[in-house]
This record gives structure tokens, C-alpha cells and sequence, in this order.
């Protein structure tokens, strides 16, 4: 199968794009794990994404390998360990963000490949996963971080409420309904609109702030009013975004992430001027650095790279913004609306629980 990559005009082409592909591939491990850096820690999140970048990026066998790869790393229960090195179980939390994306990143194969026997191959691991993240789920909507941490992420649950959707989506092709991931799903979906501080609270992290948008749940008018107010606090102009707003270090994932929220609400303009500032961090041979440090705190350098890495999800990020801009701006691939959900169908009904939601905090 011929495969036309992504592009944005005037700001990466097909050419950048298989580089970028490229120089992931080049830091997959032979298990076909795809670690954050070489003899760094792979975590699930994270290497699902690089294998839907891989898959937009031409390099299929590569994704295929990853995908691959990850069921040989859950556990009985469903859940994946939260970092993994070299093969080896580095930190044994189940973490349910991590435990829930392979469902986003079959579904994506899907649109590209529609492969039914692959998606038929890795079905039981999405099901087991899925039943496993939403047996954590807490009174007032929330889902736990860990079985053993007793607080909910906004990040995470914001990103789970996208893995539940695509979850749905699975199943229905596969004609097996799953309404216990509809009703998690609705009442996630509420939780991360009406309740977002009974969150353990990460507003420091910009992550936060555009995450409910990103994964879904808040969309519209809704949307644009969430991220108005912090603007300014995260956006830094002709750099990209701040990792965390007490820092003057600006990441390339998270820029990658805010413009494909706001391409989700079709805010394409501030979208690819974001995409377009943070290629001061494309490297050597397509591999992009993890961030810039634009401002020297007292003793500390400033306008360097830091961490001195390239890193597998910023250029991940970077594969799958390109390739949700280039609905508008160039080209795209078949799973380019992954993001914006526009594959997924409707929004879970909403569901909101007598669940003592006026309290300061909610644990588990």
C-alpha cells in the first residue's frame, strides 16, 4: 500500500515527516519497545503514541513491532506497569492512563490500516485494560491514578475519557458492546466539566489546561473559555509553551498537544503558529529536543536545550500534529481526526452521581 505522508505547508513536509518517523525508529529497542530516549524508561502512554506517529510516518512494520510489544507486557489483572526498562519492570504501579491508551492507538490503526485481523489480534488487551481502568473509578466520577495512590489527574482522566470513546468505537466494529465503558465514560465526561477540583491539583502544569479539551470532554464555546484566561501564562510567543508555568523552559510535546486541542475547535490559525514555533527544536536528522530554556534562573544557563535528549514523543507529537494540521494546511492521513474524535461517534451521555461533589477533595 502507497502511503502520501503529512505535511503543512511553509512549515514541515513529507520529507520532514519521514525523517522525524525515522529517528523514532532509531531509538526503538529490538523488542520493538519504544523507550523515551535510549536507556531511558519506556512507558505505555507514551510508546502507543510513538507507534500511531510511526504508523502516519510510513513506518509500518516499526509500529506493528510496538504494538506488537505490548501485550507482552501486561498483566493478569489488565493493567501495564508504569515504567519499564529494557524489558524489565522499573516501577510496578498500574497507572490507568497508560492501561487505557492502547485503545486509542488500535482505533487509529484502524482508520489508517483498517486491518481487521490486527485489530481482531489486539482486541483482548484493550478489553482487559479498559475493564481494568474503569473498575478504579471513584464516587464523584474521577478515576484513580494507581490503585495505590489515592488521588485522581486531571491530565490522565481527561486522556481516559478518549481511550474509553475509542474503546466504544472498537467494540462496536467488533459488534461486542461494552456499556460498562459508556457508563464510566459519562460519568468521567462530567467529572472532568462540572468537577475539575476535586482533582489533585497540577494547575502549575500547563498539561491541565488544555488537557479536558484534548481529550474530548470539553469541546466548543466551553473549550475556548478554558483556555482564554491562562494564555498568557503558558503560551510564550515564537517558542511555544511552558512545560510548567513557574519555569522559563518551553517543551515541544506540549506545544504539539495544545495545537491539536485547539485544531480539535478549530482554532487552526494559533494552531499552526504554534506547530511553527517550536521547530527551533528539530534537530539533526529529523529528531526533535525534549525543550528549550529561554531565560537563566540565578546560577543556571539560559538559551539551551534541556534535557540534552531528543526524545521519542516530541517527535511523536510533532508526526501526529502535522498530520491533524494538514486537514487544512497540506495533507493528511486517514487517522488525522483522531484527536478531534471525529471517528469516535457520539459523546457519552452525560452522568452526574449523587456523590457529595460540594466536598474540598475527593479521593479514593
Amino acid at each position: 500500500m502507497t502511503q502520501q505522508l503529512p505535511y503543512v505547508r511553509g512549515v514541515l513536509t513529507a520529507r520532514d515527516i519521514a525523517d522525524t518517523a525515522s529517528s523514532i525508529v532509531a531509538m526503538q529497542e529490538p523488542s520493538g519497545a519504544i523507550p523515551w530516549t535510549p536507556g531511558e524508561h519506556v512507558d505505555i502512554w507514551n510508546h502507543v503514541e510513538a507507534a500511531m506517529a510511526l504508523l502516519v510516518g510510513g513506518e509500518v512494520d516499526a509500529a506493528e513491532r510496538a504494538y506488537r510489544w505490548v501485550p507482552t507486557m501486561q498483566r493478569a489483572d489488565g493493567s501495564w506497569p508504569m515504567k519499564i526498562v529494557r524489558g524489565e519492570v522499573d516501577d510496578p504501579r498500574g497507572e490507568v492512563n497508560m492501561s487505557a491508551y492502547l485503545a486509542v492507538g488500535l482505533w487509529h490503526h484502524w482508520l489508517v490500516r483498517h486491518d481487521i485481523g490486527f485489530v481482531t489480534e489486539l482486541w483482548p488487551s484493550v478489553r482487559a485494560g479498559l475493564d481494568w481502568v474503569v473498575s478504579q473509578q471513584v464516587p464523584f466520577g474521577g478515576i484513580r491514578w494507581t490503585p495505590v495512590d489515592d488521588f485522581c489527574l486531571l491530565t490522565g482522566n481527561s486522556s481516559v475519557y478518549h481511550s474509553l470513546r475509542a474503546g466504544v468505537a472498537l467494540a462496536e466494529l467488533l459488534g461486542e458492546a461494552q456499556p460498562d465503558w459508556e457508563l464510566a465514560g459519562g460519568r468521567l465526561g462530567h467529572a472532568v466539566r462540572a468537577h475539575r477540583d476535586l482533582f489533585e491539583d497540577k494547575s502549575t502544569y500547563s498539561m491541565d489546561w488544555y488537557y479536558p479539551v484534548l481529550g474530548g470532554a470539553v469541546r466548543g464555546e466551553a473549550a475556548l473559555e478554558l483556555l482564554a484566561p491562562r494564555w498568557d501564562d503558558f503560551v510564550v510567543p515564537g517558542l511555544g509553551i511552558r512545560c510548567v508555568d513557574t519555569n522559563p523552559w518551553v517543551t515541544g510535546a506540549e506545544t504539539c498537544e495544545l495545537a491539536m486541542a485547539l485544531d480539535a475547535v478549530g482554532d487552526h490559525r494559533r494552531a499552526r503558529q504554534l506547530l511553527a514555533d517550536m521547530q527551533h527544536l528539530r534537530g539533526e536528522g529529523g529528531a526533535y529536543w525534549t525543550g528549550w530554556v529561554y531565560q537563566g534562573q540565578p546560577g543556571e544557563p539560559a538559551d539551551v536545550y534541556w534535557p540534552v535528549e531528543h526524545t521519542t514523543y516530541t517527535a511523536a507529537a510533532v508526526i501526529l500534529a502535522v498530520d491533524a494540521l494538514g486537514e487544512t494546511y497540506g495533507h493528511s492521513s486517514p487517522g488525522s481526526g483522531i484527536m478531534r474524535g471525529t471517528s469516535l461517534g457520539p459523546h457519552f451521555a452525560e452522568i452526574a452521581l449523587e456523590c457529595g461533589c460540594d466536598s474540598d477533595r475527593v479521593g479514593g
